[in-house]
């Protein structure tokens, strides 16, 4: 499997980013469609709505939330496939939104696929 790396989608591109996927469900505030015409949305791969609210970013929810959206990765074959099919082809950047870099759902997605 190629490299894959996790990038805030605020951040430029670099020449190693590879194929750049965004994994969030809402797309990022301050960004028109065309600012990222080069980036596929794969939003159907993020946690639940459900669930993104009731982590709300809560540091102290972290492992319930990394549990809870690891289960939900287990039901959702289909877009990690996509993923992983994109990893066969070169490297790939999970692009996300949130300012917490350590905690957040790329996280677990990551950590996910590199698991299988």
């Amino acid at each position: 499997m190629a490299k894959l790396s996790l990038k805030r989608v605020y951040e430029p591109r670099a020449r190693g980013d590879g194929t750049r996927v965004l994994v969030d469900r809402l797309w990022p505030r301050g960004f028109g469609k065309d600012k990222l015409a080069d980036v596929i949305w794969l939003k159907e791969i993020a946690p639940s709505t459900a669930l993104r609210k009731w982590f709300a970013h809560d540091p102290s929810r972290w492992p319930e939330f990394y549990a809870r959206y690891w289960a939900e990765l287990q039901t959702m074959p289909q877009g990690a496939e996509q993923l992983r099919q994109l990893l066969r082809q070169g490297p790939v950047t999970l692009l996300y939104a949130s300012r917490d870099r350590e905690q957040n759902h790329a996280v677990v997605l990551r950590d996910f696929l590199q698991s299988r």
